[in-house]
């Protein structure tokens, strides 16, 4: 908890102006991503949020409004995105895999895609959040061969190679659940007590923006002045978030970058709000996203300030900005490149999954068109409320506890908290909070059986590791509960010349990364066969994901220069 409250509490990243390098030949890519957070964007038709800056960057960019995450939680979202394959096919579905004492072990041609721009030539950053279930959630425990830097407070694009294009993974967690507890008065737990003080860093001198008396309070919600305060608070942090980035952007312009600079704005899921956060409802998984190209580099069918309607998976982010690179997709990821004016590519439907939420046991599966959800329950006696620890720190889910236990929920309110049933089909259009039920009703039948079909065939062509006892799934990544160790990689000299040594790297793990590195400098990620000087020693280590890298290998390769 300690390097937590040091992550958040910390300043903003100051991203300095620079020097402006030549503009290189493949773009530079920045993805910004917000956290817990739903469409509560103006330029998304909210009438409440402040959000100039976002603003800013839909008039000049574009609108994807039908944007799903694949979990309404962060870690298997996070999973997905960053590898562009569902979770459940990972083994990362359950949230936080090291609670459950192991790590997500993805096959190993499963690599995450900052990997993929690293090995083609790309400089990759990002800073606090890692979070993708064969990591944990803070910056030293993944794979190190993902970024190039990691974890800095000022995380940025200065640190490359001349006229090197950069991708860069910025977390903004000022929309965090934890920044809607209350920040005054007696704390409810000691994660309560050490997010008050990280908050009294973060939001010291921000003025509330928007009042409680002006927001909407969907059906799923009674209409109480606590409600409304919480409501109020997560359109206040969001205003927050907006401000930051503003900051990032000023810093592109600055540095004269703005012109070479793709830009995806989006967040990690849906609101950290009860019932919302960690469900496959809309209100969980639907997320606001807009891209900016510079006017050189978007697609011609595309014009700043415009809409694509078209829906988008969160598996789509990885082969997209690989295209985006000029880069083709590996074999394994599903996703698809949501730019392509290809009708190919355009999806019919997206897909959500909910398993284990911290304490609380879960399997859901969800499919969604344009119009119709479908959910089905794998446990279908229990509720969609259920205990859990970190989220009773909320006044609001304090409340709705407290109102649910003593009656005083009406039905719409009342229905998070009884049992579910075996499946469930609404129609988003005429009730987009997902209210009424239409499993049931004759006069969806063909809507059931179509979106059932669709959720079968999905299912059938992906692996579901959800539906193995999680403590066998922990056994068959981690056997006995202990942390495979990577393999070290070894050396293979190739031949001398002029006083230069060519060295290949192998590794017996044949799923591992390899990085390398010259003397005590900067790790790199082997690729293929490269040349040193003889006198220079080398330093090599491996990691398969979810497992513990391998120990630092060091050569001296004096013995193979020419005299």
């Amino acid at each position: 908890m300690l390097c937590l409250a040091i992550a958040i509490a910390s300043p903003w990243l100051v991203l300095q102006a620079g020097e402006a390098g030549a503009e290189p030949e493949r773009p530079n890519i920045l993805l910004l991503m917000a956290e817990d957070m739903g469409p509560r964007v103006a330029a998304f038709g909210d009438p409440v949020a402040v959000t100039p800056h976002l603003d800013r960057l839909a008039t000049e960019g574009v609108r994807y409004p039908n944007t799903f995450t694949t979990a309404g939680v962060c870690a298997p979202s996070r999973a997905a995105h960053i590898t562009g394959v569902h979770q459940m096919a990972l083994g990362a579905q359950h949230m936080r895999s090291f609670q459950g004492g192991y790590r997500a072990v993805p096959p190993p041609e499963v690599k995450a895609y900052p990997e993929l721009l690293r090995a083609a030539g790309y400089h990759t950053f990002t800073q606090r959040k890692l979070d993708y279930q064969f990591s944990e959630v803070w910056p030293g425990s993944g794979p190190f061969t993902i970024w190039d830097r990691e974890g800095r407070l000022q995380a940025d694009w200065r640190e490359r190679e001349p006229d090197q294009p950069f991708f860069g993974l910025i977390n903004l967690d000022s929309t965090h659940e934890s920044a809607v507890f209350p920040r005054t008065g007696f704390p409810k737990s000691g994660t309560h007590l050490l997010f008050q003080l990280v908050y009294l860093v973060t939001f010291w001198g921000h003025e509330d923006v928007v009042a409680p008396g002006d927001v909407p309070v969907p059906p799923y919600y009674p209409d109480t002045p606590t409600v409304r305060r919480d409501i109020a608070r997560h359109y206040d942090n969001i205003h927050k978030m907006d401000e930051q980035v503003g900051e990032v952007l000023e810093a592109l312009d600055r540095d004269g970058l703005s012109d070479s600079t793709i830009v995806i704005w989006t967040t990690d899921h849906g609101d950290g709000l009860p019932r919302a956060k960690r469900e496959v409802f809309d209100s969980g998984i639907r997320v606001p996203m807009i891209v900016r190209w510079p006017d050189a580099l978007r697609p011609a069918f595309l014009e700043a300030g415009g809409e694509d309607p078209r829906l988008v998976s969160f598996v789509d982010l990885a082969p997209t900005v690989l295209a985006m690179a000029g880069l083709p997709s590996p074999d394994h990821m599903v996703g698809r490149d949501f730019t392509s004016k290809d009708p190919a590519e355009r999806r019919a439907y997206v897909y959500a999954a909910k398993d284990r939420m911290d304490e609380a046991p879960d399997r859901q599966r969800a499919v969604r068109d344009r119009r119709f959800k479908y959910i089905r329950n794998y446990r279908p006696e229990e509720p969609g409320a259920r205990p859990i620890a970190f989220r009773q720190n909320l006044d609001i889910m304090e409340e709705l506890w407290s109102l649910w236990e003593g009656g005083s929920l009406d039905s719409a309110a009342a229905r998070w908290f009884e049992p579910r049933a075996p499946e469930e089909l609404y129609d988003t259009w005429d009730d987009p909070h997902e209210i009424r039920n239409l499993a049931r009703d004759p006069e969806h039948a063909a809507s059931l059986d179509r979106l059932r079909g669709a959720l079968d065939a999905w299912l059938a062509r992906t692996e579901d590791l959800g539906a193995i006892p999680e403590r066998e799934l922990a056994e068959r990544f981690w056997p006995g509960g202990v942390e495979p160790v990577t393999p070290p990689p070894s050396a293979l000299v190739e031949g001398v010349e002029e006083g230069r040594v060519r060295v290949a790297l192998t590794c017996s793990e044949g799923g591992a990364s390899l990085g390398y590195r010259v003397g005590g400098g900067r790790w790199r990620l082997y690729g293929e066969p490269f040349e040193l000087s003889g006198g220079e020693a080398l330093g090599m280590k491996a990691v398969r994901y979810g497992w513990r890298e391998s120990d630092e290998v060091r050569v001296d390769l004096r013995a193979h220069r020419e005299d």
